[in-house]
């Protein structure tokens, strides 16, 4: 493996290790339920019912998108739920910042997968 392609690998991880941190975080939050969460989550509509099983398809997922194996079913399913975000914050009637946080998160995501995996930058960005 060249120098070139170890250092576009490990900038790879930095851009979407990050953002999959914070989803894991967030992950945690939602399992753990303190009582912001619990308030956020019921104030977009949710029953706190929801809150765990939320919490466990963002782990889930988010650890998925961090195993190289599985990295592409854990990006798509990680936008999935963030179209979900993205439609709640639309439907909640927020603001632009709200709505654009989680495709920016997705964006970023998968920026980092292509960066670090050679078949999915050649299927995403295909050499015609």
């Amino acid at each position: 493996m060249s120098t070139g392609s170890k250092r576009r690998r490990a900038t790879g991880w930095v851009v979407g290790g990050l953002p999959a941190l914070f989803l894991i975080v967030d992950a945690g939050m939602k399992l753990v339920k303190p009582e912001f969460v619990v308030k956020a989550t019921t104030d977009l509509g949710f029953p706190e019912a929801a809150i765990v099983p939320l919490g466990v398809v963002l782990l889930v997922s988010t650890l998925l998108y961090l195993v190289p194996g599985a990295a592409t079913l854990g990006a798509i399913l990680l936008t999935g739920y963030l179209g979900g975000a993205v439609a709640t914050h639309v439907h909640a009637g927020h603001g632009a910042f709200e709505v654009l946080f989680p495709v920016a998160f997705g964006a970023l995501l998968w920026l980092g997968l292509v960066l670090r995996d050679a078949r999915v930058c050649a299927a995403v960005f295909p050499r015609g």
